[in-house]
């Protein structure tokens, strides 16, 4: 880690993202700690996420060093995707329903205090995950879990209370497909009836869910979380430790470090990525990329 010296700073805004918060006072508390002798700071909304990357390819082009998301984890997905590999550095300002990213680096969830906490910062170099060509810097899921996300991108309401209550609604509906496993070139394994299949880069999964608490931004892998059908009942009665960190120390709970995976499905189904629905064929391929992104994090 370094203390991250800035030049030329961008602010990018979904205005679509979160609720009770106001670009007035976003913008306030954005100038009061970063416009200083030394930094030249704009700002530009997302109209779309044609319009988002555009602006993202137009920022680097003129040398910006750092940009600073004003969303949640799909909105951060789609700029820190394109950050990839080049020198310019992410900043999160988090107004999103699970703000997974956010969470995992202790962001507050106060936009006032995340700029501050930001403005005062440190960089840090994390690890992506890649699907076929696509990245994902939380988390990815293949079973109940992509199914929510399909429920819950049809709600006109954000927030947890939406989530959970999509969750249940798929879970009486959701019918589980064998996966079969090849983890860095292994044996393979066979997962039968797995209802939570989740790929994690990060620790969170949103809201205040750490479904791989044991997930580290730069240590070279990802954490795989496997629980299957059989064993709901019993992690539904401990659900506190989804929230308190040790949801892994369930032997109900199956969890594989590895760096390349080989999925293997019956049929193809949409898989999510950061919360946001990617549709997958039947066999999955899914690598790390080690420090490649530069973020920017409380000290």
């Amino acid at each position: 880690m370094k203390v991250n010296s800035l030049r030329r700073v961008l602010v990018l805004i979904n205005p679509r993202s979160g609720l009770g918060w106001s670009f007035s006072q976003l913008r306030r508390a954005m100038d009061n700690a970063w416009d200083r002798p030394g930094i030249d700071l704009t700002y530009q909304f997302c109209q779309s996420f044609e319009d988002s990357t555009g602006k993202v390819d137009r920022a680097i082009a003129l040398g910006a060093d750092t940009i600073i998301v004003v969303g949640g984890d799909g909105t951060v997905n789609s700029i820190g995707r394109m950050l990839i590999g080049t020198d310019v550095t992410l900043g999160i300002v988090p107004v999103g329903s699970g703000n997974g990213f956010a969470r995992h680096f202790s962001i507050p969830l106060s936009p006032a205090k995340a700029v501050l906490a930001l403005a005062n910062g440190i960089e840090q170099t994390i690890d992506v995950g890649v699907i076929g060509d696509t990245p994902f810097l939380v988390t990815a899921s293949m079973a109940w879990e992509a199914a929510i996300a399909e429920t819950f991108e049809k709600s006109p309401i954000r927030g947890i209370l939406p989530y959970v209550l999509a969750g249940v609604q798929k879970l009486f509906e959701y019918v589980p497909q064998d996966l079969k496993v090849r983890l860095d070139a292994s044996e393979e394994i066979i997962f039968k009836d797995p209802v939570i299949f989740t790929v994690a880069n990060l620790s969170q999964y949103g809201g205040g869910a750490k479904i791989a608490p044991r997930a580290r931004a730069d240590d070279g892998y990802l954490e795989l979380v496997v629980t299957r059908r059989q064993d709901m009942a019993k992690l539904i009665a401990n659900i506190g430790r989804l929230f308190d960190g040790t949801i892994a120390r369930l032997p109900e709970v199956v969890t594989h470090r590895f760096k390349e995976m080989e999925v293997f499905r019956e049929r193809a189904a949409p898989i999510q990525m950061d919360g946001e629905l990617v549709d997958a064929p039947s066999r999955v391929h899914v690598s790390v990329r080690p420090a490649s992104l530069k973020v920017l994090v409380p000290r």
